[in-house]
C-alpha cells in the first residue's frame, strides 16, 4: 500500500513523544521573540543614530539569513570556538533570534498605524516618553499586531521541524527514526504532517476566537 496504516498505528505514540519539545521550542521561542521584538521595535524608534542603526542591521541579517543556516552556525559552528551548546538551548536561542526580527517589523509597523493624536494628547498631558509608550501606545499595538503575531507563530510551529537537523528529539526527528527504522518514510511523513497541520489548526481556531473577542478583522 501507499500508505502503511498499521506502521502509524504502532508508531504513533513514539512520535508523539516528540511534542514537548515541537511546543516547547515554538512556544518559548515566540514569547522570547515577541518580548525581544518589541524592545527592538522602540530601540528602532531611538533618537541615537547608532542603536538605531544597530537595530536595521540585526532585523536585515537575521531575516535575510535561513533558519537552517542559524541553527547550524550555533549547533555546528561555535564548538570551533570552543563553546559547545545542547541542541535544545541551541534551537530554543536561534528560533528566538530570528523570530524577535520578523515580530520587531510587525511592532514596528503597529507602532506607527497607532495615531498621531494619541501621542500628542499624552504629551500634552505631561508623560514621559516611556510611560507614553508603555500605557498608550503599545497596548493599542498589540491589538493591532495580532493577527500577523499569529501568523508567525503559525510559521514558527512548522519550521520547528527543522530542530530535527541538530538531533532534538521532536516529532519530526521521531518519525525520521521510524522511517528509516522501517524504510518507510512516505507513511511517517504523512503521520507527522498531519501532527503539524492539527497543531496549527488548533491555534488558528484559537487566534480566531481571541480577534473575534477584541473585534479585530478577520
Amino acid at each position: 500500500m501507499f500508505i502503511n496504516f498499521q506502521l502509524i498505528k504502532d508508531s504513533i505514540w513514539f512520535v508523539l513523544s516528540g511534542l514537548p519539545y515541537t511546543i516547547g521550542i515554538s512556544g518559548l521561542s515566540f514569547i522570547t521573540g515577541i518580548s525581544f521584538g518589541i524592545l527592538l521595535a522602540i530601540f528602532g524608534r531611538s533618537q541615537n543614530a547608532i542603536l538605531k542603526r544597530l537595530v536595521k542591521v540585526y532585523v536585515s541579517i537575521m531575516r535575510g539569513v535561513p533558519m537552517i543556516v542559524v541553527l547550524f552556525m550555533l549547533y555546528f559552528g561555535l564548538p570551533y570556538f570552543s563553546v559547545q551548546l545542547p541542541a535544545l538551548l541551541c534551537a530554543y536561542i536561534g528560533f528566538s533570534l530570528v523570530s524577535s526580527a520578523y515580530i520587531s517589523e510587525i511592532f514596528r509597523s503597529s507602532i506607527n498605524a497607532v495615531d498621531l493624536g494619541q501621542w500628542e494628547a499624552a504629551r500634552s498631558l505631561g508623560l514621559s516618553n516611556r510611560i507614553i509608550i508603555k500605557k498608550v501606545i503599545l497596548p493599542q499595538a498589540v491589538r493591532i499586531a495580532i493577527p500577523p503575531l499569529g501568523n508567525v507563530a503559525v510559521d514558527m510551529i512548522k519550521s520547528s521541524s527543522l530542530a530535527a537537523m541538530i538531533t532534538v528529539p521532536d516529532i519530526f526527528q521521531n518519525a525520521k527514526i521510524v522511517g528509516g527504522r522501517e524504510w518507510d518514510y512516505m507513511s511517517m511523513y504523512v503521520l507527522v504532517a498531519f501532527i503539524y497541520w492539527l497543531l496549527c489548526y488548533v491555534f488558528e481556531h484559537f487566534q480566531a476566537q481571541l480577534e473575534a473577542k477584541l473585534q479585530l478583522p478577520q
